[in-house]
């Protein structure tokens, strides 16, 4: 068994993946994941966009190039079991392992604006999102949602301001 980290470093990246990397560059890094799929190649349109996604056998990587040429968010989603241990961490947090409700909880602590619409959560300023939709069988916390978050959107700086309550 071998260990992954990936570590959630917004508004710069995750682990490897630096925003602002040619498309190039992430499809060559990307394939170190396994294989690679990729979608609308160099397209910069509001609604279709250049995506890079890394399918290794436990998970997957969705790397968005809204540009068209370089990383502008990724888009981790939540580790299937395996031969490999994938933890994916902020800030020595544990995002896919640590129940959603007490993820938010700690992100508070932590000094961070959070905006929990119970199936998305968004820490604006820092440029997370959450989800809680899965689309297969999942514990279930108390509120009848998934206990885990499924996956999480790292973005540059700004990437969901838009969501904070105008002044």
């Amino acid at each position: 068994m071998t260990d992954m980290d990936i570590e959630l470093n917004p508004p710069r990246g995750i682990t490897g993946f630096p925003f602002g990397m040619t498309t190039e560059a992430v499809k060559a890094a990307a394939a170190e994941f396994g294989r690679v799929k990729v979608q609308d190649e160099g397209s910069a349109d509001d609604v279709r966009y250049m995506k890079v996604t890394a399918l290794h056998e436990q998970f997957e990587i969705v790397f968005h190039c809204e540009d068209g040429a370089t990383l502008t968010s990724a888009e981790v989603w939540i580790p299937r079991p395996g031969s490999e241990e994938i933890t994916v961490h902020f800030r020595g947090v544990d995002v896919f392992r640590t129940p959603a409700r007490k993820l938010l909880e700690r992100l508070e602590e932590m000094g961070l604006t959070v905006l929990d619409e119970t199936l998305y959560a968004y820490v604006p300023q820092l440029s997370l999102g959450f989800t809680r939709v899965a689309g297969h069988e999942v514990p279930l916390d108390s509120d009848g949602e998934p206990l885990y978050f499924q996956a999480v959107l790292a973005g540059p700086t700004g990437y969901y301001d838009f969501m904070l309550p105008e002044a």
